[in-house]
């Protein structure tokens, strides 16, 4: 049964997302602080996340931080207040899979649970695939990646992202073929995300990051991966 850990304090929304949730099958867990919720995340293995931002004890985007600094690759689903773009990127950029505004309907937050879990299990299946760039290895099953023989460390997200340039290798992918494939959106939330990415992606793999010979720039489009 697949398993979901909800991270919120309001006691009307923790009743509300364990009841609904549950109704759809899932096996739900609830904790109300940021802390529990880490403890939760790096301790136990759940299939998702939803992780509120305001949080009593630790905020949301500082669980996310430091489950992901941990190596913990559990999808997350971020629940923001205020809507702000700031808010999304910052979440994205800390390796959140999706993000949901209050107020929300409980029918919107099901439909993403269930799209977050499609591409990970997808994304699963479709990515075993090992890569060499350079003198990096990547491999995708196992989401793991090398450098002259040292380990990398990436965040699933980046995973995400090279290995949708790798199934695109040596044309053009726009900005927002990034955004609406690999986070799954259909409207474009900031190109500046995709691009703090790829930067992240050239310092750990690029032997001159300032002057990429793999991924590369397309300017006013977007990226090409050249192998």
């Amino acid at each position: 049964m697949t398993k979901i850990l909800v991270v919120e304090d309001e006691p009307t929304m923790q009743v509300g997302l364990k009841d609904n949730l549950e109704f759809e099958g899932y096996d739900v867990n609830v904790v109300n602080n940021g802390k529990s919720g880490l403890d939760e995340l790096t301790n136990n293995t759940y299939d998702l996340v939803v992780l509120d931002v305001m949080l009593p004890q630790m905020s949301g985007f500082d669980v996310l931080r430091k489950a992901r600094e941990k190596g913990v690759g559990t999808p997350v689903i971020m629940l923001t207040a205020k809507g702000e773009e700031i808010d999304k990127v910052l979440g994205l950029e800390l390796g959140a899979d999706d993000y949901v505004t209050k107020p929300f309907s409980l029918r919107e937050l099901i439909a993403r649970v269930k799209a977050v879990l499609r591409r990970q299990q997808s994304g699963g299946q479709a990515s075993s695939v090992r890569m060499k760039l350079g003198d990096a290895e990547i491999d995708f099953s196992a989401y793991t990646a090398t450098r002259g023989g040292k380990e990398v460390a990436m965040t699933p997200k980046e995973f995400d992202i090279l290995n949708f340039l790798w199934q695109h290798r040596n044309t053009v992918v726009s900005r927002d073929q990034l955004l609406t494939n690999v986070w799954g959106y259909d409207e474009s939330i900031s190109t500046r995300t995709v691009d703090n990415f790829v930067l992240k992606l050239r310092q750990k793999l690029e032997t001159d990051p300032a002057h990429p010979r793999h991924i590369i720039t397309i300017h006013g489009t977007g990226y090409k991966l050249i192998v």
